[in-house]
Order: C-alpha cells, then structure tokens, then sequence
C-alpha cells in the first residue's frame, strides 16, 4: 500500500533528468532505508541551492552574487565570448582548462517541438552581451544535436548581421575510437573539417 509521502518522493525524483519509474522508486527506498541522514542533508542542500542560487546578470550562469567570479575574473580573455547551452556545458568547458575567455549560458536550445524559439534561450540578451565593447569573437559550443545545430545557425546569422565575428567548435573522430564504430555523420564532418 503507497503512502503520500513516500508517493511524493518517488513523483519528485522523477523530476530528474533520466529517472524513470523504477530508479526513482530505488532512490527513495535507499534513502529511506539506508540512508535517512543523507536523505535530509539532500533535502537541506536542495532547499539551501534554491534559495541562494540565481542567475548571472551578466552570462546567466548560476551564482549567489549578481555577477559570477567567472565574469570578475580580470585574467579572463574578454575578447572571446563562448555560448553554451547550459551551466552544465560551462563546467565541462572549464574542467578542460582550454578556454580563458567569457561565457554566455543560453539556459536552452531552439526546440521548434517542444515550442522553444530563439527568444525562450535568451538569444536577445546574447546579442545585447556580444554587442558590448571588447568582445571580438562568438565562439558557439552548442551541441551537435539537431536542437543544437539549429541553435547555432540561428544565432549565427543573428551575429554576423550584426558585423560580430562568429566560430563553432570543431567536431570529428573522438580520441581513441576506431572509424568503423563512429557514426557515419561524426566520420563526415571529421573529413569536411579536417586540417
């Protein structure tokens, strides 16, 4: 027999990207099971985060200040401005350590299906961000999705009527991998964009 409580949890963990069902039944049951203190310390730090985290007025990513120590950083390349789609995508970008430049978190891509157009990504603010002084490069990281591709061609033609000079991440054979178990689109833009 379900209880609300235990329902209420499972339905909440669900709310996680890649939980369905089931997993979210065997989080809850671990966490009530074995181990309640890390379930209130979760609870605690959820809360904590939803109360003092907010977006950067200046690149959108998530901060307790109004501006993130990113973008105060006076090391920081403010001649480059990389787009992302989320903080997510910053935080790999930053654990490469192979950019020193400024970010713009979209906080999305254009999802015509899911009704998502360019003005629910932020594209005005980016164009706004981008027209400041010093910025001399866009650099578009947008993944290579189908939603991601779209998103870059939008904002790129955006950007370059604007007279802002625009590059997109390479793409091609990942490290390590042997040709015949890449994917054949991967195997021919590695080939269009080789060097």
């Amino acid at each position: 027999m379900a209880e609300a409580a235990l329902d209420g949890l499972i339905d909440a963990l669900r709310r996680l990207p890649g939980v369905g069902v089931k997993s979210a039944q065997r989080l809850a049951f671990h966490l009530l099971q074995h181990d309640r203190d890390g379930a209130r310390r979760l609870a605690t730090a959820l809360n904590d985060a939803v109360q003092r985290m907010h977006h950067c007025q200046r690149c959108h990513t998530f901060t307790e200040a109004e501006v993130c120590s990113t973008c105060l950083d006076p090391r920081r390349d403010a001649r480059l401005l990389c787009v992302v789609e989320t903080p997510a995508d910053q935080a790999a970008l930053e654990r490469s350590g192979s950019y020193k430049g400024q970010y713009f978190v979209l906080m999305g891509r254009i999802s015509p299906l899911d009704g998502l157009g360019a003005d629910d990504i932020g594209a005005a603010r980016l164009l706004e961000r981008a027209a400041e002084g010093g910025v001399e490069e866009v650099i578009l990281a947008t993944g290579f999705t189908a939603e991601g591709e779209v998103t870059a061609h939008a904002l790129a033609t955006a950007l370059k009527a604007r007279g802002i000079k625009v590059t997109r991440l390479a793409r091609g054979v990942p490290a390590g991998s042997e040709l015949e178990y890449v994917d054949l689109g991967t195997i021919a833009h590695a080939m269009g964009d080789r060097r």
